[in-house]
């Protein structure tokens, strides 16, 4: 029997067994962990693959878009050093927000995602960039190729989002979305993040 190539007999780990993509820095691969339907924050479990509960969602809002994170990424050192804020990445892998017109109620998914821009968040005095994108071939976003063809609404909903899913009642929130950058920062930051990856894990 003929495989294709390259063939997996086993499932391979989202982060580290997928591919970052054919069009890097322009179009990525991202692995879905939430939907816009989601009150439950899911994340893939770093040793095996599997998702991974990890906490309901204190507040009421839902994720605004797709959220997930690019393959082989991760973010550290380099990620840091582009921060005027902190020079620390969280190390985690790069998180990507995806917009798609037609809603999309699964996770667990992989999809090519045509970057254009993003946000920089300080997370307890961490880079927690999220790239923001939108599903390649969807013909609803077409034109849209940079931030700022967006609607403003689409950026205020996602700043506000992870502006306060982290909120507690009573307690500090040690959370900062410091700005929003265009598609040319972002391919930066996703480029560090690459190499960050190589530096931790090898290429």
């Amino acid at each position: 029997m003929n495989f294709p190539n390259p063939f997996y007999r086993w499932r391979p780990h989202p982060w580290h067994g997928l591919e970052v993509g054919v069009d890097v820095p322009n179009v990525v691969n991202a692995f879905v962990e939430i939907t816009s339907f989601d009150t439950i924050k899911y994340e893939v479990d770093k040793k095996t693959g599997y998702m991974r509960v990890d906490r309901p969602q204190r507040s009421s809002s839902l994720p605004p878009s797709l959220y997930g994170f690019i393959p082989r990424t991760y973010c550290g050192d380099r990620v840091g050093g582009l921060s005027t804020q902190t020079n620390i990445g969280d190390g985690d892998p790069l998180d990507i927000c995806v917009l798609s017109e037609r809603p999309i109620d699964r996770s667990e998914v992989i999809l090519s995602a045509r970057v254009v821009g993003g946000l920089h968040m300080i997370d307890e005095g961490e880079a927690d960039d999220k790239i923001i994108s939108v599903l390649s071939n969807d013909q609803y976003y077409k034109d849209v190729n940079d931030i700022g063809d967006l609607p403003e609404i689409i950026i205020e909903r996602l700043r506000h989002y992870f502006g306060t899913y982290k909120m507690i009642p009573g307690q500090k929130l040690d959370v900062n979305v410091e700005r929003v950058y265009d598609k040319e920062e972002a391919f930066k930051v996703i480029q560090a993040a690459m190499e960050d990856y190589d530096d931790m894990f090898g290429n």
